[in-house]
């Protein structure tokens, strides 16, 4: 008994039209993949002691840009002032809210008129930043610090 091709043809255009339907109507869920934002931080720093800054700066995530403001306490052997201009990412966020928080981070710098300085911070939602930038001043920090970020 002869195969009929014509019916193959049938059974696999049907198989195709099948699927695609199959795919067209499993809804899409939303993304919960984390995802990376571009960090640009401009910080005063001051202290003796206990040191203490503030500063501004803007998170680009997924296409939009949004302003925050920092601020922040350091406690161990802290002594001068400094002005930085810090840009990095931040890591792990899975939605804009995420980046909002307290950050806490242990080091140290040294600065004489101008130098490099650098942070690696987490809070308590999973998200890091790393930055790193130009310093201007003069200090020397060796500390435990913690850094509030807040969404404007």
């Amino acid at each position: 008994m002869p195969q009929n091709p014509e019916r193959w043809v049938g059974v696999f255009r049907l198989a195709v039209m099948l699927l695609l339907a199959l795919g067209l109507a499993i809804p899409s869920t939303p993304s919960f993949a984390q995802a990376a934002g571009h960090v640009h931080v401009k910080i005063v720093k001051a202290g003796l002691l206990v040191g203490g800054g503030v500063g501004r700066g803007t998170l680009a995530y997924r296409g939009k840009t949004y302003p925050f403001k920092i601020t922040g306490l350091s406690f161990g052997i802290t002594a001068g002032a400094t002005i930085g201009r810090l840009d990095g990412w931040a890591s792990d966020i899975r939605e804009v809210g995420d980046f909002a928080g307290t950050y806490s981070s242990v080091g140290g710098g040294f600065a004489l008129v101008g130098g490099v300085t650098g942070a690696h911070l987490r809070n308590e939602k999973g998200v890091t930043i790393v930055l790193q930038g130009p310093k201007a001043g003069v200090e020397l920090a060796a500390n435990i610090s913690q850094v509030t970020i807040s969404l404007k």
